[in-house]
C-alpha cells in the first residue's frame, strides 16, 4: 500500500525544468532512495514533498493528505533531515532536541532520541563541538523528536568518513525494522545498493529509471567483468565462452561477459592442462553506477 504517491509533478525556474514530469509511488515500510548527478532535480523534488517549495503542476499526496493543499499537516506526519541543517552552536544536543520539538503537539522522550542515534554522552555538549558525524546523527534526531510515520534524509551521509557513514546506515535499518518509510537521497552507490528496496534514478529532472537495485542492474548492466593478472602463457580471450569484449588495464586483462560462469571455468581449465597461465583472477559484478552510466551516458559524481 503507497503511502507516498506523487503524480506529474513538474517545477520549472525560468527557462530551466527542474522537475519534469515526476510519478512515482513508495509503499510504506520501504527505504526508497532518489539517485543522480547534481541538478538532476532530487532535492527540488524532496522539497516540494515536504511542503518547503510550490510545484508548477502535478499533485502528491503523502499518508492520505494533499501535501499542498495541508502543507501543515503533511509536515507533523514526516520526519525532515536537510542537506544543510541550522542549529544554534550554543545550545547543547539536549536543548536542540527540545528546542525543535516544542514545535510540535507530541514528541519522543529525549532521552530515547539522544540513545537511539547514540548522543547519550554529548547530551550536555554544545552543538559548536561536535563532528560532522555528530551532527548528521543530530539532524536525524531532530527528524525524528516527533514520531514520525515517514522520514526524509537529503544526502545524509555526505562527507561522512566510513565508520560514520556506516553508523547511519544503521539507523536507517533501524526505521525499516520499525516499520517507518524512508525516503533518501544519496550520491553513494553502495549507500543505495544496500539500504534501498527500490530506487529511482533522475537525470535532467526526470526519472529514467525505477526499480529494485538488482532488478535495474540486471536489466541495465547485465554484463559482468573477469579480471585476469596474466603470467606465462597466451590466452584467446575473445573466443571464450560468453567473453564479449576484452581490454588491458593496469596490468589486467578486463573481460566483459555474458555469462562469468563459463568464461572463469574455461580460463580454470586452460590452467589446469598447462595451456596458459595467471597469477589472479576475480569477478566484479555490474553496480547502480554502471546502470547510471548505461542510462544516461556520465557518472554519477558529475
Amino acid at each position: 500500500m503507497a503511502i507516498v504517491t506523487v503524480r506529474d509533478l513538474y517545477k520549472r525556474y525560468g527557462s530551466l525544468v527542474a522537475v519534469d514530469h515526476v510519478g512515482f509511488e513508495v509503499a510504506a515500510g520501504e527505504i526508497f532512495g532518489i539517485l543522480g548527478p547534481n541538478g538532476a532535480g532530487k532535492t527540488t523534488t524532496l522539497e516540494i514533498l515536504e511542503g518547503l517549495r510550490r510545484p508548477d503542476g502535478g499533485e502528491a499526496i503523502i499518508d492520505g493528505v494533499d501535501v499542498f493543499r495541508s502543507p501543515r499537516e503533511v509536515r507533523a506526519r514526516i520526519g525532515v533531515q536537510l542537506q544543510q541543517s541550522g542549529f544554534f552552536e550554543r545550545l547543547t544536543v539536549e536543548e536542540t532536541l527540545v528546542f525543535f520539538g516544542a514545535f510540535h503537539r507530541s514528541t519522543l522522550p529525549v532521552a530515547d532520541v539522544l540513545s537511539r542515534l547514540q548522543l547519550d554522552d554529548k547530551r550536555q555538549s554544545r552543538v559548536s563541538t561536535l563532528s560532522g558525524g555528530q551532527l548528521q546523527r543530530l539532524s536525524i534526531a531532530v527528524a525524528l523528536i516527533h514520531d514520525p510515520r515517514i522520514v526524509v534524509l537529503d544526502e545524509p551521509t555526505t562527507g561522512l568518513d566510513p565508520q560514520a557513514r556506516h553508523a547511519l546506515w544503521e539507523v536507517v535499518e533501524a526505521f525499516r525494522r520499525e516499520g517507518r518509510t524512508v525516503i533518501l537521497t544519496t550520491h553513494y552507490m553502495e549507500e543505495a545498493q544496500h539500504l534501498c528496496d527500490r530506487v529511482a534514478i533522475m537525470d535532467h529532472g526526470r526519472i529514467v529509471a525505477l526499480d529494485a537495485p538488482r532488478a535495474l542492474i540486471r536489466a541495465h548492466a547485465p554484463k559482468t567483468t573477469v579480471a585476469v593478472t596474466m603470467g606465462d602463457g597466451v590466452i584467446a580471450f575473445a573466443s571464450l565462452p560468453g567473453v564479449q569484449t576484452v581490454e588491458q588495464a593496469n596490468g589486467e586483462v578486463m573481460l566483459s561477459t555474458s555469462d562469468p560462469l563459463q568464461t572463469v571455468q574455461a580460463l580454470l581449465e586452460l590452467r589446469s592442462r598447462g595451456q596458459a597461465g595467471f597469477h589472479q583472477l576475480r569477478v566484479e559484478e555490474a553496480s547502480l553506477e554502471d546502470v547510471f552510466l548505461q542510462l544516461t551516458g556520465r557518472r554519477l559524481r558529475e
